[in-house]
């Protein structure tokens, strides 16, 4: 099922350009989305509903989801799997709090009197979006509400498309969460018109936002590219993929099982197994094989499998394993080997790492505290997770004393005459020369 890479006889300086990645062609997406956006610009609401029927296949009664909607949609949840949300909110809250917000504000004297220091302000308001097809992401919902929530954003908002089978509300699972997180400014608006609506504003219904984060599709991507210096993104995000690192050592079971589990988000996701052994690469086929007959979404895993973004790469030994997954820059990337410890230490791209066989993917998904909305396309090779940081701004804060100003006024001043901007030189002499009287 996967097709097999062998690279074992070659050491190349960049293994990018000969690694299994999907095709994701959003310049191209761009063109779809543009008259979207510019619709909800200049219509607002009336465009809003016009999409949702073209798009989701149905009107909400309610764009902006009223509270009762909320309540119900708590009330309505099966006990247990609130308690397992309650804990994956929890665990996620604790490492943003504890690992994840930085120290307090400081600040260094660089001279007497002359002090810059550092705040970092939350950004005011974020619309948060959340996917509804093929897998309605309720889990989603907390890994961007939380940081959002620990960084001190004062605004939230979520969008998500509605959904027919509800009657024109989205999952009741993403709407319990939404209140368990005490968001109550939810719409159920999709898709790059919910980019829009947060982008632009909507005339008596929603706010404009300062940033959009959140995963979704192509056309979601592509509006958040087209509005980006409008509004803030976190990510381009394309479909999810995961690397195993493995060596004989690895369960060709489990190996199997977390392939799996991340092929069977989207035909387009990507599933990459690099080994130095054969054997493990034959035994695995095996087990997707098997594996896969068992679930139900075979057909979208038999898909994802066999493309051309998914494979096996064999290669001599696990050093160049290190450096393929290091070029691959997954968006999760498990480690198991016998020394999969050791090895972390190595790992220079890649959006989560998941050490040794009892840290699946999933785990990270849900419950493990970390984020799950990461970098993928090989973006891991510039950027990070959405975390805390991603909703703080750092604000430098300048304090100079009239002493301290005037120690550094000739060099800035002839700074200021070299780049031939004299009122720049001017600002400083205003304050640190006799001026002349009129």
């Amino acid at each position: 099922m996967l097709r097999i890479l062998d690279v074992s006889g070659e050491r190349l300086d960049d293994y990018s350009s000969v690694l299994p990645r999907a095709s994701f062609d959003v310049d191209h997406a761009i063109s779809v989305v543009e008259p979207i956006c510019r619709a909800v610009a200049e219509e607002g609401e009336p465009a809003l509903r016009r999409f949702a029927q073209q798009f989701d296949h149905v009107v909400p009664e309610h764009l902006r989801i009223p509270a009762r909607a909320l309540d119900d949609a708590l009330a309505a949840i099966d006990p247990q799997l609130r308690a397992a949300i309650e804990e994956s909110i929890r665990r996620r809250r604790e490492v943003c709090e504890r690992v994840e917000r930085e120290e307090p504000a400081r600040s260094v004297e660089l001279a007497p009197g002359a002090s810059v220091g550092q705040r970092l302000v939350p950004v005011s308001r974020v619309g948060l979006y959340v996917p509804g097809g093929l897998a309605p992401l309720a889990s989603t919902v907390l890994m961007n509400v939380v940081p959002a929530q620990v960084a001190g954003v004062s605004s939230i908002a979520l969008a998500t498309p509605p959904q027919a089978e509800f009657g024109g509300l989205p999952n009741p699972t993403i709407l319990a969460v939404a209140r368990l997180l005490d968001v109550d400014e939810v719409y159920a608006v999709g898709g790059a018109q919910a980019v829009a609506m947060f982008a632009y504003g909507v005339a008596g219904l929603c706010r404009r936002a300062d940033m959009v984060t959140g995963p979704g599709n192509i056309y979601v991507v592509a509006a958040k590219r087209l509005l980006r210096g409008r509004i803030g993104i976190d990510a381009e995000a394309g479909p999810t993929e995961i690397a195993v690192l493995a060596d004989a050592s690895a369960d060709p079971a489990k190996v199997g099982a977390d392939l799996i589990s991340q092929a069977e988000h989207d035909p387009l996701a990507g599933a990459v197994l690099v080994t130095d052994s054969r054997a493990l690469i034959d035994a695995v086929q095996v087990q997707l094989a098997r594996q896969i007959e068992r679930l139900d979404t075979r057909q979208r895993l038999v898909t994802s499998l066999s493309g051309a973004q998914s494979g096996a790469i064999l290669v001599a030994d696990i050093d160049q394993g290190v450096d393929v997954v290091n070029d691959y820059a997954a968006e999760h990337l498990e480690i198991q080997t016998a020394n999969a410890r050791e090895l972390v230490a190595r790992i220079r791209n890649a959006g989560a790492i998941f050490v040794g066989s009892h840290s699946p993917v999933p785990l990270g998904d849900y419950s493990a505290g970390s984020t799950h909305v990461l970098p993928t396309g090989g973006a891991a090779h510039f950027s990070s997770g959405l975390t805390v940081r991603s909703f703080l701004k750092a604000v430098h804060v300048i304090d100079y004393s009239p002493s301290a100003l005037a120690q550094i006024g000739p060099a800035v001043q002839a700074f200021a005459h070299a780049e031939k901007l004299p009122g720049h030189a001017n600002a400083i002499a205003a304050r640190t020369q006799p001026q002349e009287q009129e």
